[in-house]
């Protein structure tokens, strides 16, 4: 008996230990990524599976004085401090409306910079989805400078966050 054939550029099985090629050759299948699309106020982003470490119920935070307004606080992450940005902040979260979900993302240091973690405050998590690069929108809006691109998904789009950007942008303290 044969396995049926689900992805496009797969072999198939048969039950005889022989392998037959799909329709499609190597050549033809488009480069994916994955990326983890979340909601934060009322606008939709994502990030690169590879930059986000977990993602974690809303935890106990602690408030920073006089921190700015896009600083929600920092949270203990497993014996980690870890700083928390609300990043809906320009994108219009309701006041007095706490956040659901934290995005724990990691970003990588380099010669003049330590490796960072930093949380992303989100309403909902709405899942991971593989795009092709065509899926991918060169541009962002101008008003929201820590993203890179957009993202086509369930026929909505998503900003994909950069994360050297967003510490730009929204520059947290190292603890």
């Amino acid at each position: 008996m044969a396995m049926e054939h689900q992805n496009a550029g797969l072999a198939v099985g048969l039950d005889n230990g022989e392998f037959l090629e799909s329709e499609s050759s190597p050549e033809e299948r488009r480069p994916e990524r994955q990326y983890c699309v979340f909601r934060a106020g009322r606008e939709r982003f994502c990030l690169n599976v590879l930059e986000v470490e977990e993602v974690v119920d809303w935890p106990i935070v602690t408030r920073i004085p006089l921190a700015p307004s896009f600083l929600m606080g920092v949270f203990n992450l497993r014996g980690t401090i870890v700083p928390l940005m609300d990043i809906a902040f320009t994108e219009g979260r309701r006041p007095g409306l706490l956040p659901k979900h934290v995005v724990v993302a990691a970003i990588k240091g380099d010669a003049q910079r330590e490796d960072l973690r930093v949380g992303i405050a989100a309403d909902e998590v709405i899942g991971t989805f593989s795009a092709a690069e065509d899926a991918m929108l060169d541009q962002a809006p101008a008003e929201v400078p820590h993203c890179r691109g957009m993202l086509r998904h369930e026929d909505r789009l998503a900003l994909v966050v950069d994360l050297r950007r967003l510490t730009e942008v929204f520059p947290v303290p190292v603890i």
